[in-house]
């Protein structure tokens, strides 16, 4: 139960700040976001406030933002059918019902009409003809359904590549600065490694710790080698995996030889101590988000490596993140907030990829269509969206079958 909270929560706070970020940008931009959801699949709960419809949906694995126009929309609306028209205070249509009753201002059949660029509306009435302006922000509506019109220029295929562009990367940049904040928050709780040669912490059942170290002694040499510092002590022990090291230490005012064996990791020698940290107060931020830097750069290399094939892909689809969230939140908030940080970066490094359905692909497009001079025909990047969509949930499921398959064995 622990272990889906938590999950719930996690993912629930990275996809928001995700589709926030595409939602604040086409609200400045002026595009009419009609949805903003959480989580895919079915309905749960939903409430309208403006012109967006918010929602909370049954699978808590994703989200979106639905804007006008980035997909082909069709609103029933067409010449020759009756129709039922409200006007507002200035004479405009602000409301068109599709299945029309007596309320209605103006009742008729259209004649004609333009809901994109010039908004008008032409009825016939009693066989005379009578136009009206329609308000940018009328509706459309037939019988529970209700829709908005979207003009040209509250769409996302009317807006500039440079506006669109904008909409789409500001979903992975909201979860680099999630990221960035998270680590400062753990940064500031944690502090900043310090250089100096105090043994911040001894790890029970290490070799340190064996030979009797403890937290705050200062190691002054290594095999009669002096330490000043922990980039040097670091050094020293790193170069004697499998030895037994002569460790000079400072208590207090006692001066105390310890030997400690230490063991091998990854080619260098280790002994189960950390470094001490320093107060980081402000400094937290930049810190934050030099990690986060740090992070991205050695993720996109380790992920060129594995497509590369130079070290083996280790992907965990939903089912092993919520397994590796559960681990981390038995350990502490502090660890899950850690977790937190690493996959929000993963997601916002992942959407930036450039392939089809991720938010790097459609970046593509916009950068081929500013190179053109014309946009893509939409039905043919619609189909590599869509392809590329249904290449991601089969990678989705293969990953999710040896998640499964792991945890069982």
């Amino acid at each position: 139960m622990q272990t889906a909270i938590a999950a719930i929560i996690v993912f629930g706070i990275i996809v928001f700040i995700h589709e926030l970020g595409h939602f604040l940008v086409a609200k400045r931009v002026g595009i009419l976001a009609r949805e903003f959801a959480i989580g895919l699949g079915p309905k749960l709960f939903s409430f309208r406030k403006g012109e967006t419809t918010y929602s909370i949906r049954a699978l808590p694995i994703g989200g979106y933002v639905r804007m006008a126009g980035e997909d082909p929309e069709t609103y029933e609306i067409k010449n020759g059918i009756k129709v039922g028209l409200q006007l507002d205070i200035e004479g405009k249509v602000a409301k068109i019902d599709l299945k029309p009753h007596s309320k209605y201002d103006v009742i008729g059949k259209i004649e004609e009409f333009d809901i994109e660029k010039d908004m008008f509306i032409r009825i016939e009435m009693d066989n005379n003809i009578v136009g009206y302006k329609i308000s940018e922000s009328a509706l459309i509506v037939k019988e529970h359904d209700v829709m908005q019109i979207a003009p040209l220029n509250r769409k996302f295929n009317g807006k500039t590549v440079a506006q669109r562009a904008a909409t789409i990367f500001a979903g992975p940049l909201m979860n680099f600065i999630l990221a960035g904040l998270l680590y400062a928050i753990i940064i500031g709780i944690t502090g900043v490694p310090s250089n100096s040669n105090v043994v911040g912490e001894v790890i029970a059942g290490n070799p340190a710790a064996e030979a009797g170290m403890i937290t705050g002694d200062k190691i002054i040499a290594v095999e009669g080698i002096k330490i000043d510092n922990w980039q040097q002590l670091v050094n020293e022990i790193s170069d004697k995996p499998n030895q037994t090291i002569g460790i000079d230490i400072e208590r207090g005012q006692e001066l105390l030889t310890l030997n400690v064996e230490a063991f091998e990791q990854a080619g260098t020698g280790k002994i189960g101590i950390t470094q001490s940290t320093n107060p980081a107060g402000l400094m937290s931020i930049p810190y934050g988000f030099k990690q986060t830097y740090d992070l991205s750069i050695l993720l996109l290399t380790s992920l060129g490596q594995m497509i590369t094939g130079q070290i083996e892909a280790d992907v965990a689809g939903p089912v092993g993140i919520i397994q590796i969230i559960g681990i981390q939140a038995n350990e502490g908030l502090l660890n899950l907030v850690n977790l937190a940080a690493f996959l929000s970066l993963n997601l916002g490094i992942i959407n930036l990829l450039p392939m089809p359905a991720l938010d790097g692909g459609r970046l593509v497009f916009l950068g081929f269509e500013a190179l053109r001079g014309k946009p893509i025909d939409p039905n043919k990047e619609g189909i590599i969206h869509f392809v590329g969509f249904a290449l991601l949930m089969l990678l989705i499921l293969v990953v999710t079958y040896r998640d499964v398959a792991r945890i069982f064995s």
